[in-house]
């Protein structure tokens, strides 16, 4: 295993002093890279996450151009549903489209053990690849979280609104629970893979939870992700496990007792207000991705999340959400320098 020469993100996870905030942005890899686009006419999302050596390539660079603080393995929350015999399709300009939805509990039932070693050894070469050979950074794995990963495989597809989803969920409550508990064991059992070939953290994504109240994430998505935290702590005790996501907020309550390190915060909630909310648990967050695209505004909300992110140990610099296509390279190499830099200013003291 290759020497870490950087583990700021790692000590802000566990709440351990640092002398400079550490940065990482979600969807660093790949999107608005000249490098990934080009390789995009040629290669698929599929094809790329399938060669290690490109897939490694696509998942150094934003460290290599941006100088942040950790990589986040380039890969896609549907990589390990074909293993379970989802037939998934990742469509340009639509997303992850699935040729046979969830409809019934033989839907369910039909769904296969998903074994890492088996179904996306390619993930797991990657990882040894980059942690044993090429990042001085830490690596961090991740899994869709069983809501996500639910809503695509019964809406067939992207959704505004999740109306099949929550259909199901409340109709079919039996058939619902055993879906989220055959996605939890994949969705533990997947973590635990990406930890033993290197990973040295996790987030869990549940993009779209945030569809939600927090009664219904209590009933009916709550116990799998306390399920899939408490496998993998068991397993891997020290390793930082993240919860991410996206206008989810109103969770944070319940986001308290499961057993996770740090917790995504989006722009909806200052850090200052989510502090109070999260129950001592490191916080990562929380710029709007559409600032980045105006280059005054987005350093002055830097500033100011800062401000709040330094007066107590625990916080991760990232975005709210993932950056896009339309961001320049150039705003990122320079948002993670000013952060750096601005930050050290205020763990030092000076003019807080």
């Amino acid at each position: 295993m290759k020497k870490l020469e950087n583990d700021l993100f790692l000590r802000a996870a566990r709440k351990e002093a640092v002398d400079r905030i550490p940065v990482w942005y979600m969807r660093q890899a790949g999107r608005s890279q000249p490098e990934y686009r080009k390789l995009k006419e040629k290669y698929s999302l599929f094809e790329i996450t399938h060669q290690p050596e490109l897939c490694a390539y696509v998942t150094r660079l934003p460290v290599e151009q941006y100088g942040v603080d950790a990589a986040i393995l380039y890969k896609d929350i549907m990589t390990p549903l074909p293993g379970m015999g989802v037939d998934v399709e990742i469509k340009s300009g639509i997303g992850p489209v699935i040729a046979n939805p969830i409809r019934t509990g033989k839907d369910i039932e039909r769904l296969a053990l998903f074994q890492a070693d088996e179904h996306v050894p390619y993930v797991l070469d990657t990882i040894r690849l980059l942690t044993e050979e090429q990042l001085s950074v830490p690596l961090i794995g991740f899994a869709g979280a069983p809501f996500t990963l639910a809503s695509y495989m019964i809406e067939g597809g992207p959704s505004k609104s999740y109306h099949q989803t929550k259909a199901f969920m409340y109709t079919h409550e039996a058939e619902w629970h055993m879906l989220m508990q055959k996605l939890a064991v994949m969705t533990a059992d997947y973590l635990l893979a990406q930890i033993k070939a290197g990973a040295k953290a996790v987030q869990i994504f549940d993009s779209w939870v945030g569809a939600l109240s927090a009664a219904d994430y209590r009933t009916y998505i709550k116990p799998a992700i306390m399920q899939i935290v408490a496998t993998v702590k068991k397993a891997s005790p020290t390793t930082p496990v993240i919860m991410q996501a996206v206008g989810a907020t109103h969770l944070l309550a319940e986001w308290q007792d499961l057993g996770v390190d740090v917790v995504g915060v989006d722009w909806r909630m200052s850090i200052a207000d989510a502090r109070t909310r999260a129950g001592g648990m490191a916080l990562q967050g929380n710029l709007d991705p559409s600032l980045l695209l105006a280059r005054e505004k987005c350093l002055t909300q830097a500033e100011l999340i800062l401000a709040e992110g330094t007066q107590e140990p625990g916080f991760i610099f990232n975005l709210g959400h993932g950056v896009f296509p339309e961001v320049s390279p150039a705003m990122l190499k320079e948002l993670t320098a000013f952060v750096h830099a601005r930050s050290e200013i205020l763990l030092r003291g000076g003019d807080k």
